[in-house]
């Protein structure tokens, strides 16, 4: 699978649009999870070794169609003694356990060192909706 939505979260949404199907509520929260390459479709696939952490996401309401923007604190992760490079994050509803979301490719790979600090700058989340 390449990066993107679960096929869960994706069911979910779908499933709103049926006239018999469950609505879908709001996430409580969202966490994410470094990975040293892509997540896999359950999104278990490469994690990292240098920190299993997941680190709590904060985002701005969506409007017009627009992307999910990180806000508040960046997340950060500070590497407790391995060095590799991250490559993926994936994003879930639990800071363990808990439904995976979806997983994005960073921009660039990032080479993090035994005692680094990962900050994530930014997220860009967004769905293309139809031009009006």
């Amino acid at each position: 699978m390449a990066e993107g939505l679960s096929t869960t979260l994706v069911s979910n949404w779908l499933n709103t649009l049926r006239a018999a199907g469950a609505a879908f509520g709001p996430v409580a929260a969202e966490y994410a999870q470094l990975h040293t390459a892509n997540p896999g479709a359950a999104g278990t696939t490469a994690i990292s070794v240098g920190s299993t952490t997941r680190v709590i996401l904060t985002h701005a309401a969506s409007s017009a169609g627009s992307a999910l923007a990180l806000t508040g604190t960046n997340p950060a992760w500070t590497n407790g003694g391995t060095s590799e490079t991250i490559t993926d994050i994936s994003v879930w509803t639990a800071s363990s356990g808990g439904t995976f979301l979806f997983s994005v490719a960073l921009t660039a790979s990032k080479a993090w060192a035994s005692g680094d600090t990962f900050t994530l700058n930014s997220l860009g989340v967004s769905l293309a909706a139809q031009a009006s």
